[in-house]
């Protein structure tokens, strides 16, 4: 079956959006797998649905490289967001998601903030396979590494900080960490570096996608461990190797503010066997 595609990237974190409101779209994951290959035309981190909703502007269902959906994805939300706030001609939108409903809100030229809700912090919002401080997690095993934060931004993720961030092995370590036994879902691996109170250097190993050149909730769980152990402020920008976002976590509410740019690349359309 040929679906039209649009081939979106916030901060360089690069997506395949298709249009599924009007007619289903339920690929297998050795489907996904092969539309984000990057040996294909369509190579990307995710593949995204813009499904209906009865409770907001529309649904996004998320799949990862690997083929297996997730529940949140910030720099997605923000395409998808971009797309939603066109095609209303509004200034504000809402999105449902697997985490829950996201508000999204015009920032600028092909930019967007979302409120990303408020992050969660107890052991069991993570996950973790059992009770630990939030704020330093002990790995255990992995004597080698600094205790990371953990945070959930309607996804797990743990947060290393290094002193060099360019010269870590953040591969090695990121692929290493994302299936340890802490984590019974996978976490997100984030390393980062402290430039200053209001500026965070971030490079994220995503679950089921490996190193990606942004990770909007990333972004956030760094933000909000950073400021948890006083190493920033409650608002920063966060630089990644694919471009640049500023993150707030507004102290009046909790919630988490991500706000960064949209860039469209191409249309194309997939030849799918769906299910």
């Amino acid at each position: 079956m040929s679906r039209p595609f649009l081939k979106m990237n916030g901060a360089g974190n690069d997506f395949v959006v298709v249009e599924a409101r009007s007619q289903p779209f339920a690929p297998a994951p050795a489907q996904v797998r092969a539309i984000a290959d990057r040996a294909g035309p369509s190579g990307c981190d995710q593949l995204i649905a813009i499904e209906p909703s009865g409770r907001a502007d529309a649904f996004m269902r998320i799949w990862n490289s690997s083929g297996g959906q997730v529940d949140a994805c910030g720099n997605a939300t923000r395409c998808i967001g971009w797309l939603l706030l066109e095609e209303g001609k509004t200034d504000h939108a809402s999105i449902e998601t697997n985490a829950g409903l996201i508000g999204v809100e015009r920032a600028g030229d092909l930019q967007v903030r979302v409120d990303m809700g408020e992050p969660g912090l107890e052991w069991f919002q993570i996950p973790l396979s059992m009770p630990m401080d939030t704020v330093s997690l002990d790995l255990f095993a992995e004597p080698d590494l600094a205790n990371p934060g953990a945070v959930s931004m309607g996804n797990p993720h743990a947060v290393f900080f290094v002193t060099d961030v360019e010269d870590f092995p953040v591969e090695h370590t990121g692929s290493r960490i994302e299936h340890h036994k802490l984590f019974p879902e996978a976490v997100n691996v984030g390393f980062a570096e402290i430039k200053a109170r209001d500026r965070i250097r971030l490079r994220v190993w995503e679950r089921g996608a490996g190193l990606t050149q942004a990770c909007g909730t990333g972004a956030c769980a760094a933000l909000v461990a950073a400021h948890r152990r006083g190493l920033t402020d409650r608002k920063a920008t966060v630089e990644m190797d694919g471009g640049d976002l500023i993150i707030e976590w507004r102290e009046s509410d909790g919630h988490v503010l991500m706000t960064g740019p949209v860039a469209f690349e191409f249309n194309g359309v997939l030849e799918t066997a769906e299910a």
